[in-house]
């Protein structure tokens, strides 16, 4: 593999960083460390890693707490998680967290590195389709951050919102709402709620699809 990518280990556990270390440079990964949550979220922000390997039990910041401000930060990168706990219930907090894979301990070489390169493909997938997507935005005119206040703003409702409630509520034009919210309903992201038994012209409500 090309030294291009770049791995963050995160653990509090030495001899096991020392071993994820040794195991990501014979795959001629480009390797960071952390001991602990805090300076691991602080690395990859400055780094930017495709993939980020951490343990679930730490002091301070533990492994769940840690993933979920990655991911936040990061969305696209692959993130596989060490654990001793097999239990479904861990498993779905992480993935609900933003995990995208686990390794259970104790280590063995060949099942890390398996799992390594097939979460770095998945993350290249990830990073290709966001590219993709981002090259759709700029051809339609439109903005990834305005769509992502658009989304953001409808995912914090209980209920389906109309356009104007949008546009006050996320201070754009009504225009620009209506434009972003075709693109979210033609893409099956959002979808229309018709809005019957109301004297006058209805309104149409729009919620996103999950």
């Amino acid at each position: 593999m090309s030294n291009n990518i770049k791995v963050i280990v995160i653990d509090n556990d030495h001899d096991i960083l020392f071993t994820v270390k040794e195991v990501c440079e014979f795959c001629d990964y480009t390797v960071f460390t952390a001991d602990r949550g805090e300076k691991g979220y602080k690395l990859a922000l400055e780094v930017k890693p495709e993939l980020i390997i951490i343990d679930y039990h730490m002091p301070g910041w533990d492994g769940l707490q840690t993933v979920k401000k990655i991911h936040k930060a990061l969305p696209e990168v692959a993130i596989l998680v060490l654990t001793v706990d097999e239990n479904q219930e861990t498993a779905e907090k992480f993935l609900q967290a933003g995990a995208t894979d686990f390794a259970i301990k104790p280590i063995k070489a060949p099942d890390l590195i398996a799992r390594m390169k097939i979460n770095l493909q998945l993350q290249s997938m990830q990073s290709q389709q966001a590219v993709k997507q981002e090259q759709e935005y700029i051809d339609k005119g439109m903005s990834a951050i305005t769509l992502e206040k658009i989304v953001g703003f409808m995912r914090s409702q209980s209920t389906p919102v109309t356009l104007h409630e949008v546009s006050t509520s996320v201070e754009l034009s009504y225009k620009t709402v209506h434009k972003y919210m075709q693109y979210l309903v033609e893409n099956k992201q959002a979808e229309t709620i018709h809005q019957y038994g109301i004297i006058g012209r209805p309104k149409n409500r729009y919620q996103i699809i999950e």
